[in-house]
């Protein structure tokens, strides 16, 4: 039996994804998180064998939440499953280590596929997801001006779009304001913007998130 947790912060979502789950016999669904922090404390608790992950949620996210998990959990598969499929976000969760990555518009065969693949050890890459990625191979040039991030600059501007202050992003990262700040710097600057606006617009330009929150919900302790 194959113990799968889900992670998103749309109910209908997770409802969905876990309808077709255990419609499988050898697939069980053991939970279901709506942030990266829940999840964190769900594997914990209930040791599934696979995580699905979406990327776009309040708080730290689903990178971070999958770096953490694949720190203190190596053995666990993690198979995203998001609309991110393109961009730098497929590219951050493969550099994290996760196991496989799907966007949202795969089939559900293609689910119950990948979720059996990444627990037998194998990865998975959607293909819409395999395309975009060899593209950008082919071609060698970034086309999203939010590729030129590191994996950890790119968390903190995610949170900063979502409106998160630099002291709540130094406790949800575990790291000093200090380097927060210097973080937010250095991408404004490989960007080429001036203030937290102009990093909305330009994240909304090239599909970073859907919307951008008037103000951060309080972090999960």
């Amino acid at each position: 039996m194959i113990n799968v947790l889900i992670v998103d912060d749309h109910s209908l979502v997770r409802s969905g994804i876990a309808r077709i789950l255990n419609d499988v016999p050898d697939i069980k669904v053991v939970g279901e998180a709506e942030s990266g922090e829940d999840a964190l404390r769900q594997v914990s608790l209930i040791r599934p064998d696979v995580v699905l992950m979406d990327a776009n949620m309040p708080g730290i996210g689903g990178l971070e939440a999958s770096r953490k998990l694949l720190h203190n959990h190596p053995d666990i598969k993690i198979l995203v499953v998001t609309v991110y499929g393109d961009g730098p976000i497929p590219m951050r969760f493969l550099e994290a280590g996760v196991s496989g990555y799907l966007t949202k518009g795969c089939s559900a065969e293609e689910i119950v596929t990948a979720v059996m693949e990444v627990y037998a050890g194998r990865h998975y890459l959607g293909r819409e997801v395999s395309q975009h990625l060899a593209m950008s191979m082919v071609t060698g040039i970034p086309e999203n001006p939010f590729s030129k991030l590191s994996q950890r600059e790119l968390q903190v501007m995610i949170m900063v779009i979502h409106g998160y202050k630099i002291s709540e992003i130094s406790d949800s990262l575990c790291l000093s304001p200090k380097t927060i700040s210097t973080y937010r710097c250095r991408s404004f600057e490989k960007l080429g913007v001036r203030n937290d606006a102009m990093l909305a617009k330009l994240a909304l330009e090239y599909g970073l998130v859907d919307t951008v929150p008037q103000q951060a919900p309080t972090p999960a302790q």
